[in-house]
């Protein structure tokens, strides 16, 4: 059995450096549907934080196949794709997924969702292929 891809030191690089993330979903059509999105890692998965309802969760749940471009900033010729399967599961809060994605990219904690009744998400990209250009 094949090892599966892990996500090279120069992904790890780009999100810890706060770099934006687009992922590609399937909608029910066939179309797709892309996103720019915070993203982190755990061991080799790229983490990603959602709320229930939106169009991400619903398609990723129905085709869990998807794409995730890591691009650089700096350098927008530079970017290292991810490609594999998401896994959703509820966030379980404090600090939750969000705020640890809101202390990289803005330096303080997530407010979005105070006041509101928003049901976090945790999609969990597995990778089947990872591309560095």
């Amino acid at each position: 059995m094949a090892a599966m891809p892990a996500i090279p030191d120069s992904a790890r690089h780009l999100l810890d450096a706060a770099n934006l993330v687009v992922v590609a979903t399937v909608s029910a059509d066939g179309s797709p549907q892309t996103s720019v999105v915070w993203a982190t890692y755990d061991g080799d998965d790229l983490l990603m934080s959602t709320i229930e309802g939106r169009l991400k969760p619903k398609n990723w749940r129905a085709r869990p196949q998807t794409s995730a471009l890591i691009l650089d900033r700096d350098n927008p010729y530079h970017y290292v794709e991810v490609r594999g399967q998401v896994t959703i599961t509820d966030d379980p809060g404090e600090p939750g997924l969000i705020h640890v994605l809101s202390q990289i990219y803005t330096g303080d904690r997530w407010p979005g969702d105070d006041g509101t009744d928003s049901h976090r998400l945790i999609c969990r990209l597995t990778p089947t292929k990872v591309v560095e250009h």
